[in-house]
């Protein structure tokens, strides 16, 4: 970590003391979590003492398979992508609870003036759907950028001016970017000729898993063929 992100490290830990969790960084950025209920009065704080007068994007997150390996056989690799792949047939019960660290919001902040950057998450605990409140009055820019991860992720924002979907059709139903959102979706859109119009029908896409990398077991990765060279004639 640089030696100006350890003043900035210390004088936020002399201004919130445990109100801010530190996220350890591989590549040592600083990294916070911050309690739901101290979100704003954190948020303004850093805007107005610390001079993040930027926000520069904020992601929602779904850690629903976070941490778990998709395959465990030796024909692939544990990278391979399968989320979703069997469709589901049934909508998500509106009366379940989440884990409370399932869904989080991230904030990515500038300082333009002190060459800062700082990230800060907060987990929108059980309650179904997720609810934050919103930081549009602290950061101007955040207006799109909640409705996308309302859209995405179905986070709800409280005191949004217009929150509604952004990037989805009309009438889309369910949270793309939920991880138990079908990767093939639930409808698909085409034109029917017969009927003169554009119509909505289930997917006809077959679920099926991706492996982008399978790893074979034949004589071609023998150590002794490939050592032994071309045969002679």
């Amino acid at each position: 970590m640089s030696t100006r992100n350890e003043a900035l490290l210390a004088a936020l830990g002399e201004r919130f003391g445990g109100r801010l969790q530190r996220v350890e960084s591989r590549c040592g950025e600083l990294g916070f979590e911050v309690a739901l209920p101290e979100l704003l009065e954190v948020c303004r704080i850093l805007r107005d003492d610390f001079a993040f007068e930027m926000l520069v994007d904020l992601c929602g997150v779904d850690y629903l398979t976070w941490g778990k390996g998709e395959w465990e056989t030796q024909d692939a690799t544990s990278s391979g992508f399968s989320r979703a792949a069997v469709r589901a047939t049934v909508l998500p019960d509106p009366a379940q609870q989440f884990d409370p660290r399932r869904f989080a919001v991230v904030y990515h902040l500038l300082s333009v003036s002190r060459n800062y950057r700082l990230r800060l998450t907060v987990y929108t605990g059980p309650e179904n759907p997720p609810v934050v409140p919103s930081v549009v009055d602290i950061w101007a820019s955040a207006n799109w950028y909640e409705r996308e991860a309302f859209d995405l992720y179905g986070i709800l924002f409280d005191g949004h001016p217009d929150l509604r979907r952004i990037l989805t059709d009309y009438g889309f139903i369910g949270h793309p970017f939920r991880k138990d959102f079908p990767v093939s979706g639930n409808v698909e859109v085409l034109y029917d000729p017969e009927q003169g119009r554009v119509v909505y029908q289930p997917v006809s896409i077959e679920p099926r898993t991706l492996v982008p990398r399978v790893i074979r077991d034949d004589n071609r990765y023998e150590p002794d063929l490939k050592s032994a060279g071309p045969p002679r004639g």
